[in-house]
């Protein structure tokens, strides 16, 4: 299995820490955020790894090198001055994916889910992992229904963790789901991906699963400051 890690972002809302680092770049607990997400992939067997950047994407591998600290081999898919969201960073980085399932995880992100956890293939087109409602973004995403199956609306809707399990062929036919999407039509494209995944889910091809452990989106410094603390605490 390969992955790909989401470090494209412009790291807005970090600023000024974003000023001169890529956000999975900053440090937390004494490493970047990034590498937590690199030592988990290493330790369930993942070899391969993309990360897709933009914002000083020239730091990446001077930090991370070809990956062989982890044992891993390192794939950077550089998206431009201008990063292509969610959607477009996942169909530019597909030529290094290759046509096997993928693990797909956020480089701002930190969870204690064990990624080994996730199944080998996803049962659908995509595997999402799920969290509570963090204080900062309480309109949540996605509701779990009883069948493990992710759907668009519902009660209780929970926060999609920056984390899954994907088939590349979630993305065909993208443009259908995606056509009022302002950058569709650029070069290379860009779009968010969350427009599919709704597209896929009344067919019952998303499912997912509800972490209830530690997770923290790592969106401003306080969020970074706060984690780094328990972290390190």
């Amino acid at each position: 299995m390969k992955a790909l890690i989401f470090a494209a972002g412009l790291g807005e809302r970090m600023r000024p820490l974003t000023n001169h680092t890529p956000k999975p770049l900053l440090v937390a607990g004494g490493k970047p955020l990034i590498a937590w997400h690199l030592e988990k992939l290493a330790a369930m067997g993942v070899r391969d790894v993309v990360i897709n950047t933009s914002w000083l994407a020239d730091q990446f591998p001077k930090v991370l090198g070809d990956g062989a600290d982890w044992g891993l081999r390192l794939q950077y898919s550089y998206e431009g001055s201008t990063p292509l969201e969610t959607g477009g960073g996942m169909l530019h980085a597909l030529p290094l994916l290759g046509d096997q399932p993928f693990l797909l995880v956020n480089g701002d992100i930190w969870t204690d889910f064990d990624f080994a956890r996730l199944p080998r293939e996803p049962a659908g087109l995509a595997h999402l992992v799920m969290v509570d409602r963090p204080g900062h973004a309480t309109n949540g995403d996605f509701a779990l229904d009883d069948g493990g199956h992710v759907r668009a609306g519902g009660d209780n809707l929970l926060t999609y963790a920056g984390l899954g399990l994907y088939r590349p062929q979630m993305l065909a036919n993208w443009r259908e789901a995606v056509a009022t999407e302002p950058g569709v039509n650029e070069q290379p494209p860009r779009f968010r991906l969350a427009p599919i995944l709704k597209k896929r889910m009344p067919d019952g091809l998303i499912t997912g699963e509800h972490h209830r452990g530690r997770w923290t989106d790592v969106g401003t410094p306080e969020r970074l400051a706060t984690l780094d603390a328990q972290l390190r605490g």
